[in-house]
């Protein structure tokens, strides 16, 4: 049950959307948006060794099915690691939770490099997966709390997106390794989880100077050190962009809590916004299904049915494209709007796929990715908004924890399921060598996406240039004499 502990006007959400871009902001870049590129390394690995896995000898003796297990397993414990952690991002507060779930992903990855049979590395993956669910949530809120409102859209979907440069690295990285006239097969995919963990220490080292997000702070009455923070922040970026920063007048009050109980949440999710909870599950489902049953199987596509013996190039270049999808399209994500970009990637993607899906007999390996990354140009765009979504509409005592539910529930409809029907279908259609059997499956991904684009359309929130109190009042925002609620903008919550 949530306590009271005192209440305070505060003008710092204000003060933190007004500021000019600063390299400061950068830290905060690199700092947290660079958990994406390990996640896009880890599943990209996973994806280009799947031969690598199988042989008994310097493998592990795995099979198609085994391959789609494990990737389900990933993305199972990234459900359960963003539910669990999720909860307790928004009880403990953002920094402590992005580095205890870096630090489980690390350890996690390193334990994967010393597999020595499938149940040891299923259960590694799904601990890794752990801690890469509890990373969107801590990531996704601290980055949206820390950003300027101007440019909230274009970092988050570019950072989410920044996934696909790990995806590249990963696919390049697997092509030394997995040579057998370069290091020895027995070796080469343990040494790429390896190389994973080094890079997640360093990122470590930098996420060490990144804050606790004010926001969190002062609501869980812990205003003086937020209101120090925030000052410093100031100070950094004034130094920094050369800007003197104009002063501010809307504030908002509060009734701090240490915590907030979970009936609250719950009440909050689906009651106060069933509008908007029925938004991001639709877009969760959707980029979630597509993703992880094509991406995941992938490299299993090429070397199956389309005589491909080193997937790495491909996948390299199916990622380049997502990536600059991603960051070619996030600026209009704040000048065009959410509604008409998120409306637009799904129903574009999910279009293109389903052609594919009819005529998938017809390509071959080249023209087959080159269809992909045409796809997931637009795709990848939409798919990092979904998380933007999330991580906006909802207020700030929930917002990691409903990243997490809608992470989660979407991804278990579309992520665990994806990987091990596609795993399914292509170990059905290996034996007849007959691509064209898993066509189903890209159906089923174009149908949930354009779903999702037409549910956007319809329920979509324009959010683009709005503070986060102005898109949802936080829980313990009191009202003015007048029944309105106080704050930059601010909204009573609405049944949308």
């Amino acid at each position: 049950m949530a306590v009271e502990t005192g209440r305070i006007t505060t003008d710092i959400p204000a003060r933190l959307d007004r500021l000019p871009w600063a390299r400061w902001h950068w830290l905060v870049v690199i700092g947290l948006g660079t958990v994406w590129i390990l996640d896009g390394l880890e599943v990209t690995i996973v994806g280009s060794m799947s031969d690598a896995l199988k042989p008994d000898g310097s493998g592990l003796g795995m099979n198609n099915f085994d391959i789609g297990l494990a990737g389900s397993m990933y993305v199972a414990g990234a459900c359960l690691g963003a539910l669990f952690f999720g909860q307790l991002t928004d009880r403990l507060g953002r920094k402590k939770l992005f580095i205890i779930t870096l630090a489980v992903y690390t350890v996690a990855t390193v334990l994967t490099a010393f597999s020595m049979n499938p149940m040891w590395y299923f259960a590694c993956r799904f601990l890794t997966g752990c801690g890469i669910g509890g990373e969107y949530a801590a990531i996704n809120s601290a980055i949206d709390e820390l950003i300027p409102a101007k440019y909230r859209g274009r970092v988050d979907v570019a950072i989410n997106g920044s996934f696909w440069v790990g995806a590249a690295g990963g696919a390049l990285l697997t092509i030394p390794l997995l040579d057998p006239t370069m290091i020895d097969q027995s070796w080469g995919w343990r040494l790429a989880f390896g190389l994973g963990a080094i890079l997640a220490v360093g990122i470590l080292i930098v996420r060490r100077n990144v804050p606790e997000s004010p926001r969190w702070l002062f609501i869980h009455g812990r205003e003086d050190e937020a209101e120090q923070i925030v000052q410093d922040i100031e100070r950094t970026v004034s130094e920094e962009s050369h800007h003197q920063l104009h002063d501010v007048h809307d504030t908002i009050t509060i009734r701090q809590r240490k915590s907030i109980g979970i009936a609250l949440i719950a009440k909050t999710v689906f009651t106060l916004y069933p509008k908007r909870t029925v938004l991001c599950f639709s877009l969760f489902v959707g980029q979630a299904f597509l993703y992880n049953a094509f991406f995941f199987t992938y490299g299993d596509t090429l070397t199956t049915f389309l005589g491909v013996k080193q997937t790495g190039y491909y996948i390299a270049i199916f990622a380049v494209s997502n990536f600059a999808g991603a960051l070619l399209l996030s600026p209009l994500f704040d000048s065009l709007g959410r509604v008409k970009m998120i409306t637009a990637t799904y129903l574009g993607s999910g279009t293109l796929l389903a052609i594919t899906g009819f005529y998938l007999g017809s390509f071959d390996a080249k023209t087959l990715t080159l269809m992909g990354a045409i796809i997931f140009f637009m795709a990848s765009a939409g798919a990092s908004a979904a998380y933007l979504t999330a991580s906006e509409v909802f207020p700030m005592e929930t917002r990691a924890l409903c990243i997490a539910f809608f992470y989660a529930i979407g991804t278990a409809a579309g992520g665990i399921s994806g990987p091990l029907f596609f795993g399914w279908l292509i170990e059905r259609a290996s034996a007849d060598k007959d691509i064209t059997q898993i066509a189903v499956g890209y159906f089923i991904g174009a149908a949930l996406m354009i779903a999702g684009g037409i549910v956007e359309a319809f329920l979509g929130v324009k959010a683009e240039g709005k503070s986060l109190e102005s898109l949802a009042k936080p829980l313990t925002a009191e009202d003015d004499d007048t029944g309105t609620a106080t704050g930059p903008g601010a909204v009573q919550p609405q049944h949308a």
